[in-house]
C-alpha cells in the first residue's frame, strides 16, 4: 500500500461523486485513484464538472476498466438498484461506502417492498453497518461496508434519535416535513427537475409512500426499542442545495419543549458536526451551505404539550458525500474531521 490510501469513486460525474472529489482533493491521506462514469467513459472530470478545469485527476472510464489490485477504498455513488452487482464482486480487502439506497435497510423483504426487486447481495448486505456516524461510531470503526445514510434521513434522524432513547417523547406521534434542494433530485435528465418546472414553485413529492420512509422506520424503531411508523412527507424548493426537516413532535412524562432541548445540547456536547442551537433560533439552510455540519433547534409549540424540533443540513454534504468522508475517516481510523473542517459560504 502505498503512503497514501488509493480510492476510486463510482459514478463520479454526479453530484454526490463531483462533492467527493472536491472534497476529498483536500484530504491529505487519500489518493483519487480512480474514477467511473460509465456513459462519460473517456472524457474527464473538468468536462463533466469544469470547476476541475486545471485540476489533475484520473481520466473517467468504466467499471469494468477500474483495476482493483490498485484500490484501497471505494465511494459508490451509483444510482439505486445498480449497486449491489458491482460491491459483491469486490475483493475483500477494500472498504466501502455506498451512497446509494442498496444497502441501507437491513431487512431484504422490506428492501424488495419499497424498490420493487429481491436484493442482489443478501450476504452483503448482512455486514453492512448504517452510518449515521454520530449514532454508529464504534460499528463504522469496524465495518467493511458502510451503507451512507439518505440526506432526508440524516436531517430527520439527527435530531429525533436521542429524545426516543431518552423516552422524551411519543413514538405514534412523530411527523416529519422535510424539504429539500433539487440536487436531492440526482443530476440525471428528467422533465420534473427542468428550471421552468421547479422555479418560482413549492411541491410534495412521495406522498404517502416515499422511499425513505423505510429508513426512518428502522432508525426510529431501533432507537425507539419497538416499531415506530413516523408520518413523513418529502417536498422540492426551489434551490440548488440545501435541507431543512422540521419535525412535530409529542414531549412525554415530564419532558417540555426545554428539556427536550437539553436533551439534544448533552448527547451533541463536544461533535465536531452538530450544532445545537440556543432554544427558539431558527437554524437556516444557507448557515450550513457547503460544509458537513447540522444545525438543530428546538421550539415550544403554541399547543400545549407539543414541541418543534427542526435540523439544516447541506444534502450533497452532510446529507452524502461528506458524510461519506466522515465514515471512512473513521473506517481508516484517521481524524473524524479531517478534510470537512469548512464552515458554510455565506451569502
Amino acid at each position: 500500500m502505498s503512503a497514501k490510501t488509493d480510492v476510486a469513486i463510482l459514478g463520479a460525474s454526479g453530484y454526490t461523486g463531483a462533492e467527493l472529489v472536491r472534497m476529498l482533493l483536500g484530504h491529505p491521506n487519500v489518493r483519487i485513484a480512480a474514477l467511473t462514469a460509465d456513459r462519460k467513459a473517456g472524457t474527464t472530470m473538468a468536462d463533466a464538472f469544469p470547476q476541475f478545469y486545471g485540476v489533475d485527476l484520473p481520466r473517467l472510464v468504466t467499471i469494468a476498466e477500474v483495476d482493483w489490485s490498485g484500490i484501497d477504498a471505494v465511494f459508490c455513488a451509483l444510482p439505486h438498484a445498480t449497486t449491489q452487482a458491482v460491491l459483491k464482486g469486490l475483493p475483500e480487502r477494500i472498504k466501502i461506502v455506498d451512497l446509494s439506497a442498496d444497502f441501507r435497510l437491513s431487512d431484504p423483504a422490506a428492501y424488495e417492498y419499497w424498490y420493487g426487486a429481491p436484493h442482489q447481495a443478501v450476504e452483503l448486505q448482512k455486514e453492512a453497518v448504517y452510518g449515521i456516524t454520530e449514532f454508529a461510531r464504534d460499528r463504522v470503526a469496524k465495518a467493511r461496508l458502510v451503507a451512507n445514510p439518505g440526506c432526508y434521513t440524516t436531517c430527520s434522524q439527527l435530531p429525533v434519535i436521542p429524545l426516543l432513547e431518552a423516552k422524551a417523547v411519543d413514538p405514534d406521534e412523530i411527523v416529519v416535513d422535510a424539504k429539500s434542494g433539487v440536487t436531492g433530485a440526482g443530476r440525471s435528465l428528467k422533465e420534473s427537475n427542468l428550471f421552468t418546472e421547479v422555479s418560482e414553485g413549492f411541491h410534495a413529492y412521495g406522498v404517502g409512500h416515499h422511499r425513505h420512509m423505510a429508513e426512518l422506520e428502522e432508525g426510529f424503531s431501533r432507537a425507539a426499542g419497538r416499531p415506530v411508523i413516523p408520518s413523513f412527507t418529502p417536498h422540492l424548493v426551489p434551490m440548488n442545495r440545501g435541507m431543512l426537516a422540521t419535525v412535530y413532535l409529542k414531549p412525554v412524562g415530564d419532558h417540555t419543549p426545554q428539556s427536550l432541548h437539553e436533551i439534544l445540547a448533552t448527547r451533541f456536547a463536544g461533535e465536531p458536526f452538530v450544532h445545537v442551537l440556543p432554544f427558539g433560533t431558527v437554524p437556516q439552510t444557507r448557515h450550513v451551505r457547503g460544509t458537513n455540519r447540522a444545525h438543530i433547534s428546538v421550539f415550544a409549540d403554541r399547543r400545549p404539550g407539543r414541541a418543534i424540533v427542526m435540523c439544516v443540513i447541506d444534502n450533497l454534504v452532510k446529507g452524502a458525500s461528506g458524510q461519506a468522508i466522515q465514515n471512512l475517516n473513521v473506517m481508516m481510523g484517521w481524524p473524524e474531521t479531517t478534510a470537512l473542517e469548512a464552515v458554510g459560504f455565506f451569502p
